[in-house]
């Protein structure tokens, strides 16, 4: 299965909510081993796992127990992309809502949801991964509550949360960012609301746009489906590097995908089977040398070469280095 990953603007939306809030925005990102360079590079996604180190980073370094409630408080308004042109292009914010909800991933792998409607108020179950953190929920539940007044001139309205988390901020301090009650340790996450504001007419409703906005959405997905298809690819070479048999059609075979249509994904990538092979050892002979004192012999096995010689003209060719160069000037660095 592949890697669970956020949005970039995920990262861009968080940083400026700690600038807001007056927080030493770097030296949390620093503590979490996040580079400040990944929030200009739109194309770039970022682990879920990750965000673990985020917060408990936030935390520490805040000391605030209840710093996703917080950071939530400061977010930005979500604005200029396209799961926001889905909602504003739509006529109601319904027809809005589960648009958007049908293109989730290009915000985060961990954001799922249902739209539940009952007789007199609706609700929104489970918006996010049972593994993600109470932060991540509540935070993202704060920009997400801000984004749908915004898209219904301040028509929506919380009635009421319900969270999984046995934890929690003090029902006030909830009232004042949410506005509306919250109910620790449910057996599900629900935000309930009128559902009246389902049939929110967007003024700025376009049927052209629309059509263009889906467009767009279906392209930026299928993106990011190409996306996971090679870190697919890399997880199995990781898998099959000790095997020694990293072919392309060992892969293949593995993944369940005929090898021409591989080859043709991974063009559609703007990449290539050897380029990921290439890439991956690269990668993996530097840490190795780096970070370990693994003999160099055993190097060569771990990264799937069956030849010294053929090692050392690869890394060579990586680095303008040799193996015993690189490793030397890293421990002195070190």
């Amino acid at each position: 299965m592949a890697e669970h990953t956020d949005s970039h603007i995920f990262l861009r939306l968080i940083y400026q909510a700690m600038l807001n809030a007056g927080m030493p925005a770097e030296a949390i990102l620093a503590k979490a081993g996040v580079a400040l360079s990944r929030l200009n590079d739109s194309h770039a996604r970022t682990p879920n796992a990750a965000q673990a180190f985020f917060w408990q980073a936030a935390e520490e370094i805040t000391r605030d127990p209840h710093i996703g409630l917080h950071l939530g408080e400061h977010l930005p308004l979500y604005r200029g992309q396209v799961l926001e042109y889905l909602f504003t292009s739509s006529p109601t914010f319904g027809e809005g809502l589960k648009r958007a909800m049908n293109f989730h991933r290009l915000l985060s792998d961990a954001i799922t949801g249902e739209l539940v409607i009952e007789e007199d108020v609706c609700y929104l179950s489970t918006l996010t991964d049972h593994k993600a953190s109470r932060h991540f929920t509540e935070c993202f539940a704060a920009g997400m509550i801000r984004f749908f007044r915004f898209v219904t001139d301040d028509n929506f309205k919380p009635l009421a949360i319900h969270t999984e988390h046995a934890e929690g901020a003090s029902p006030a301090e909830y009232m004042r960012i949410y506005g509306c009650n919250v109910t620790l340790g449910c057996g599900e996450y629900r935000l309930y609301f009128n559902k009246d504001v389902l049939d929110f007419r967007i003024w700025q409703s376009e049927p052209r746009l629309l059509r263009l906005h889906e467009q767009m959405a279906q392209e930026q997905l299928a993106e990011l489906q190409r996306f996971d298809l090679v870190s697919e690819v890399k997880r199995a070479i990781g898998e099959m590097l000790e095997s020694g048999d990293t072919s392309l059609d060992a892969i293949a075979s593995r993944l369940g995908i005929p090898p021409r249509r591989l080859r043709s994904q991974l063009a559609e990538a703007d990449t290539s089977f050897n380029q990921i092979l290439a890439d991956y050892r690269s990668r993996l002979a530097r840490r190795l040398l780096a970070r370990t004192g693994e003999p160099i012999e055993q190097i060569v096995y771990l990264t799937g070469f069956s030849e010294p010689s053929t090692f050392y003209r690869a890394f060579k060719r990586w680095t303008n280095e040799t193996p015993v160069e690189y490793r030397k000037r890293k421990q002195l660095q070190n």
